[in-house]
Protein backbone atom coordinates (compact mmCIF):
# COMPACT_ATOMS: atom_id res chain seq x y z
CA UNK A 1 0.00 0.00 0.00
CA UNK A 2 1.43 3.35 -1.05
CA UNK A 3 1.80 5.87 1.67
CA UNK A 4 2.48 9.57 1.39
CA UNK A 5 6.09 8.91 2.32
CA UNK A 6 6.50 6.30 -0.42
CA UNK A 7 4.92 8.60 -2.99
CA UNK A 8 7.43 11.30 -2.07
CA UNK A 9 10.35 8.90 -2.49
CA UNK A 10 9.08 7.78 -5.92
CA UNK A 11 8.62 11.36 -7.08
CA UNK A 12 12.13 12.30 -5.95
CA UNK A 13 13.64 9.30 -7.70
CA UNK A 14 11.82 10.10 -10.97
CA UNK A 15 12.97 13.71 -10.83
CA UNK A 16 16.59 12.63 -10.30
CA UNK A 17 16.39 10.25 -13.29
CA UNK A 18 14.99 12.99 -15.52
CA UNK A 19 17.79 15.37 -14.51
CA UNK A 20 20.45 12.72 -15.18
CA UNK A 21 19.06 11.89 -18.64
CA UNK A 22 18.85 15.58 -19.54
CA UNK A 23 22.50 16.11 -18.61
CA UNK A 24 23.54 13.06 -20.66
CA UNK A 25 21.75 14.32 -23.76
CA UNK A 26 23.31 17.80 -23.72
CA UNK A 27 26.71 17.70 -25.49
CA UNK A 28 29.48 19.72 -23.86
CA UNK A 29 30.38 22.92 -25.71
CA UNK A 30 33.16 22.46 -28.30
CA UNK A 31 36.23 24.65 -28.19
CA UNK A 32 37.37 26.70 -31.17
CA UNK A 33 38.93 24.69 -34.07
CA UNK A 34 42.73 24.57 -34.20
CA UNK A 35 44.26 27.30 -36.35
CA UNK A 36 45.63 26.40 -39.79
CA UNK A 37 49.30 25.46 -39.88
CA UNK A 38 50.29 28.72 -41.58
CA UNK A 39 48.48 30.72 -38.88
CA UNK A 40 49.96 28.60 -36.11
CA UNK A 41 53.53 29.22 -37.23
CA UNK A 42 52.99 32.83 -38.34
CA UNK A 43 53.11 34.54 -41.69
CA UNK A 44 55.81 33.27 -44.04
CA UNK A 45 57.21 29.93 -45.20
CA UNK A 46 56.53 26.89 -43.04
CA UNK A 47 60.09 25.55 -43.18
CA UNK A 48 63.20 27.38 -42.01
CA UNK A 49 65.72 27.51 -44.85
CA UNK A 50 68.50 28.67 -42.51
CA UNK A 51 68.70 25.13 -41.12
CA UNK A 52 70.18 24.02 -44.45
CA UNK A 53 73.92 24.23 -45.23
CA UNK A 54 75.06 27.69 -46.31
CA UNK A 55 77.79 29.19 -48.46
CA UNK A 56 78.92 32.79 -48.83
CA UNK A 57 80.38 34.33 -51.95
CA UNK A 58 80.46 37.18 -54.44
CA UNK A 59 78.22 37.06 -57.53
CA UNK A 60 80.13 37.11 -60.81
CA UNK A 61 77.10 36.91 -63.09
CA UNK A 62 73.64 35.45 -63.61
CA UNK A 63 72.73 32.47 -65.79
CA UNK A 64 69.51 32.43 -67.80
CA UNK A 65 67.12 30.06 -69.52
CA UNK A 66 66.51 30.42 -73.28
CA UNK A 67 63.36 32.35 -72.33
CA UNK A 68 65.39 35.00 -70.50
CA UNK A 69 64.61 34.01 -66.91
CA UNK A 70 67.40 34.02 -64.36
CA UNK A 71 67.97 30.42 -63.30
CA UNK A 72 71.16 30.72 -61.30
CA UNK A 73 74.23 32.62 -60.16
CA UNK A 74 77.91 32.05 -60.80
CA UNK A 75 80.09 33.03 -57.85
CA UNK A 76 83.63 34.31 -58.25
CA UNK A 77 85.04 31.06 -56.83
CA UNK A 78 83.33 29.10 -59.64
CA UNK A 79 80.41 27.79 -57.58
CA UNK A 80 77.20 27.46 -59.56
CA UNK A 81 74.04 28.32 -57.64
CA UNK A 82 70.83 26.99 -59.21
CA UNK A 83 67.58 28.89 -58.67
CA UNK A 84 64.09 28.20 -60.09
CA UNK A 85 63.02 30.49 -62.96
CA UNK A 86 59.95 31.72 -61.05
CA UNK A 87 62.31 33.64 -58.74
CA UNK A 88 63.83 35.52 -61.68
CA UNK A 89 62.18 38.89 -60.98
CA UNK A 90 62.91 38.77 -57.26
CA UNK A 91 66.58 37.94 -57.85
CA UNK A 92 66.90 40.69 -60.45
CA UNK A 93 65.49 43.19 -57.95
CA UNK A 94 67.60 42.18 -54.94
CA UNK A 95 70.94 40.90 -56.27
CA UNK A 96 73.61 42.48 -58.48
CA UNK A 97 76.89 41.20 -59.92
CA UNK A 98 79.50 42.06 -57.32
CA UNK A 99 77.06 41.53 -54.43
CA UNK A 100 78.04 39.31 -51.53
CA UNK A 101 75.34 36.71 -50.93
CA UNK A 102 74.63 33.97 -48.43
CA UNK A 103 72.98 30.93 -50.00
CA UNK A 104 71.17 28.21 -48.07
CA UNK A 105 70.47 25.02 -49.98
CA UNK A 106 71.58 21.55 -50.97
CA UNK A 107 75.17 21.01 -52.07
CA UNK A 108 76.12 18.50 -54.74
CA UNK A 109 78.39 15.74 -53.53
CA UNK A 110 81.03 15.95 -56.28
CA UNK A 111 80.37 19.27 -58.06
CA UNK A 112 80.70 22.97 -57.11
CA UNK A 113 76.92 23.17 -57.36
CA UNK A 114 74.25 24.33 -54.91
CA UNK A 115 70.48 24.09 -55.35
CA UNK A 116 69.36 27.24 -53.55
CA UNK A 117 66.38 27.41 -51.22
CA UNK A 118 67.11 30.95 -50.06
CA UNK A 119 69.51 33.74 -51.06
CA UNK A 120 70.33 36.74 -48.89
CA UNK A 121 72.04 39.78 -50.38
CA UNK A 122 74.27 41.28 -47.67
CA UNK A 123 74.05 44.79 -49.13
CA UNK A 124 70.28 45.09 -49.60
CA UNK A 125 69.54 42.71 -46.68
CA UNK A 126 66.82 41.14 -48.81
CA UNK A 127 66.22 37.40 -48.51
CA UNK A 128 64.63 35.51 -51.40
CA UNK A 129 63.04 32.18 -50.48
CA UNK A 130 61.68 29.59 -52.86
CA UNK A 131 58.00 29.15 -51.93
CA UNK A 132 56.68 27.70 -55.18
CA UNK A 133 56.35 28.59 -58.85
CA UNK A 134 54.88 31.82 -60.11
CA UNK A 135 54.20 33.31 -63.53
CA UNK A 136 56.87 34.03 -66.07
CA UNK A 137 56.98 35.63 -69.51
CA UNK A 138 58.01 33.93 -72.73
CA UNK A 139 60.63 35.66 -74.85
CA UNK A 140 62.86 34.58 -77.70
CA UNK A 141 65.26 35.94 -80.27
CA UNK A 142 66.32 35.10 -83.81
CA UNK A 143 68.92 32.39 -84.65
CA UNK A 144 72.50 33.57 -84.97
CA UNK A 145 76.07 32.38 -84.39
CA UNK A 146 77.93 32.77 -81.12
CA UNK A 147 81.50 31.75 -80.44
CA UNK A 148 84.03 31.71 -77.62
CA UNK A 149 85.91 29.47 -75.23
CA UNK A 150 84.31 27.35 -72.56
CA UNK A 151 84.82 28.64 -69.02
CA UNK A 152 82.81 26.01 -67.14
CA UNK A 153 79.89 23.58 -67.55
CA UNK A 154 76.43 24.49 -66.27
CA UNK A 155 74.02 22.11 -64.60
CA UNK A 156 70.34 21.43 -64.05
CA UNK A 157 68.77 21.01 -60.59
CA UNK A 158 69.66 17.31 -60.49
CA UNK A 159 73.31 17.89 -61.44
CA UNK A 160 72.89 17.00 -65.11
CA UNK A 161 74.89 19.13 -67.59
CA UNK A 162 72.53 21.40 -69.50
CA UNK A 163 74.90 24.00 -70.94
CA UNK A 164 78.20 25.84 -70.68
CA UNK A 165 79.39 29.30 -69.72
CA UNK A 166 81.77 31.00 -72.17
CA UNK A 167 84.64 33.30 -71.22
CA UNK A 168 82.70 36.38 -72.32
CA UNK A 169 79.78 35.49 -70.01
CA UNK A 170 77.52 34.04 -72.72
CA UNK A 171 75.39 31.11 -71.57
CA UNK A 172 74.88 28.23 -74.02
CA UNK A 173 71.86 26.08 -73.18
CA UNK A 174 72.12 22.60 -74.69
CA UNK A 175 69.44 19.94 -75.07
CA UNK A 176 70.07 16.49 -73.54
CA UNK A 177 70.68 14.95 -76.97
CA UNK A 178 73.85 17.06 -77.26
CA UNK A 179 75.56 14.61 -74.88
CA UNK A 180 74.18 11.33 -76.16
CA UNK A 181 76.87 11.08 -78.80
CA UNK A 182 79.68 11.54 -76.29
CA UNK A 183 80.02 15.32 -76.77
CA UNK A 184 82.30 16.87 -74.16
CA UNK A 185 82.88 20.60 -73.80
CA UNK A 186 85.94 21.08 -71.63
CA UNK A 187 87.13 24.37 -70.08
CA UNK A 188 89.29 26.27 -72.57
CA UNK A 189 87.80 24.50 -75.59
CA UNK A 190 86.74 26.77 -78.50
CA UNK A 191 83.14 26.40 -79.55
CA UNK A 192 80.71 27.90 -82.06
CA UNK A 193 76.98 27.68 -81.41
CA UNK A 194 73.94 28.46 -83.52
CA UNK A 195 70.50 29.17 -82.13
CA UNK A 196 68.10 31.88 -80.93
CA UNK A 197 69.90 34.51 -78.87
CA UNK A 198 68.31 36.50 -76.08
CA UNK A 199 70.16 39.54 -74.68
CA UNK A 200 68.90 41.07 -71.43
CA UNK A 201 70.40 43.38 -68.80
CA UNK A 202 71.63 40.21 -67.08
CA UNK A 203 73.61 38.82 -70.02
CA UNK A 204 73.26 36.77 -73.20
CA UNK A 205 71.83 33.27 -73.50
CA UNK A 206 71.74 31.03 -76.59
CA UNK A 207 69.24 28.21 -77.08
CA UNK A 208 71.66 26.01 -79.05
CA UNK A 209 70.37 24.14 -82.09
CA UNK A 210 73.76 23.43 -83.76
CA UNK A 211 77.24 23.13 -82.29
CA UNK A 212 80.80 22.76 -83.52
CA UNK A 213 84.44 23.63 -82.93
CA UNK A 214 84.41 26.04 -85.91
CA UNK A 215 81.80 27.70 -88.10
CA UNK A 216 82.34 25.22 -90.94
CA UNK A 217 81.94 22.22 -88.62
CA UNK A 218 78.53 22.98 -87.12
CA UNK A 219 76.39 19.91 -86.52
CA UNK A 220 72.64 20.10 -85.78
CA UNK A 221 71.60 18.90 -82.35
CA UNK A 222 68.67 16.84 -83.63
CA UNK A 223 67.00 14.27 -81.38
CA UNK A 224 68.38 10.78 -81.80
CA UNK A 225 66.11 8.49 -83.84
CA UNK A 226 64.61 5.57 -81.91
CA UNK A 227 66.41 2.26 -82.15
CA UNK A 228 64.96 -0.07 -84.80
CA UNK A 229 62.84 -2.96 -83.46
CA UNK A 230 64.53 -6.37 -83.32
CA UNK A 231 63.93 -8.63 -86.34
CA UNK A 232 61.07 -11.09 -85.94
CA UNK A 233 61.99 -14.58 -84.91
CA UNK A 234 61.68 -17.24 -87.62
Amino acid sequence: MLTVRNLGLLAGTALLLLQTQGQAQVAPPMGPPPPPLAEAVGVGPVFDATQLPSIKGVVRQFTQTPRGDIDGLILTDGTEVKTPPHLSSQIAYAVRPGSTVVVHGLRAAALPLVRAVSITDETSKITITDEGPGRWVDASGGPTLSSGRVRMPLHGPEGEIDGVLLDDGTVLRLPPEAYRGGTRLEPGQPVVAEGPVLTTPFGKVVDVTALGATRDRLEPLAPQPPAPPPPPRP
